[in-house]
């Protein structure tokens, strides 16, 4: 197998008592983005290991994670330097005493690229699309914040990193656009898949797999209508992030013009 792929599959494996899942191997494909949602405790972040290590078979929960209807090579499964995923953890602070611009100029060193300045301007440019705090590449990376770091990173994998799937835990609580986040991240044609509480990012992928007591119990197709009701609820964050950086400005805000955008999605 060489590093490109097309799609992973999940296999059933057993819940949190040891029964077996039910559900048909769950295929996604490049460009399409996931969903995983369940109650606290439900068994979310075990999905996201057991894709993370390419489980055969030997995690809690048993499944199996094929690459293209194919068992994934061991040295893709142990290897670093052969690495195939890159995770976003919940929070996500450097621990580097360095600018923005270096830290990115030595990660396209250790992958091996030319490191061109265009690159560089095109990872701060989408991180700052992403977070309402501006990102400037002499600022050291001790001094940004979470949401700051987090939409650093995002753009940082989409533009530099090679891996093709991306495992995101609860992007929501970074306080950035995640809608922006995630549109950043299609478009570079990665397997996303996502564990979230917030419905205008569950309600804005290709399907949500719904987890219980450590099982899949459902998978659930996103329908037009519901993909109108997240753009709506991912405007109106939006625009509360927009209020926010205005407050923070000593701005005065006299007005709230959130009617001004139609409510179609809502209606009906």
């Amino acid at each position: 197998m060489n590093d490109t792929i097309n799609k992973i599959a999940i296999l059933p494996g057993v819940n949190k008592i040891g029964e077996p899942e039910k559900f048909n191997p769950i295929e996604i494909g490049k460009g399409e983005v996931i969903a995983i949602v369940g109650p606290t405790g439900a068994g979310k972040s075990q999905l996201l290991y057991d894709i993370e290590k390419l489980a055969q078979g030997d995690t809690k929960s048993k499944r199996q994670i094929m690459i293209d209807n194919q068992i994934p090579d061991k040295e893709w499964r142990f290897n670093p330097k052969r690495r195939m995923i890159a995770s976003l953890a919940q929070t996500m602070n450097f621990l580097t005493d360095m600018s923005v611009g270096n830290f990115l100029k030595l990660h396209l060193e250790s992958r091996g690229k030319e490191v061109k300045q265009e690159i560089i301007d095109e990872v701060i440019k989408e991180a700052n699309e992403i977070t309402g705090e501006a990102i400037l590449p002499e600022m050291n990376l001790l001094d940004l914040s979470g949401g700051q770091s987090r939409a650093l990173m995002v753009s940082d994998v989409a533009n530099i990193s090679d891996s093709p799937i991306i495992l995101i835990d609860e992007i929501e609580n970074a306080g950035i656009r995640k809608e922006k986040a995630v549109e950043i991240l299609v478009k570079e044609e990665k397997i996303i898949l996502i564990v979230t509480h917030d419905p205008s990012l569950a309600l804005n992928t290709s399907k949500r797999l719904i987890i219980q007591g450590g099982e899949v119990i459902k998978i659930l197709e996103t329908t037009p209508k519901e993909k109108e009701i997240a753009h709506y609820l991912n405007w109106i964050e939006s625009y509360n992030l927009d209020t926010r950086e205005r407050v923070r400005k000593g701005e005065r805000i006299e007005k709230i013009d959130i009617y001004c955008q139609p409510a179609a999605a809502i209606k009906q």
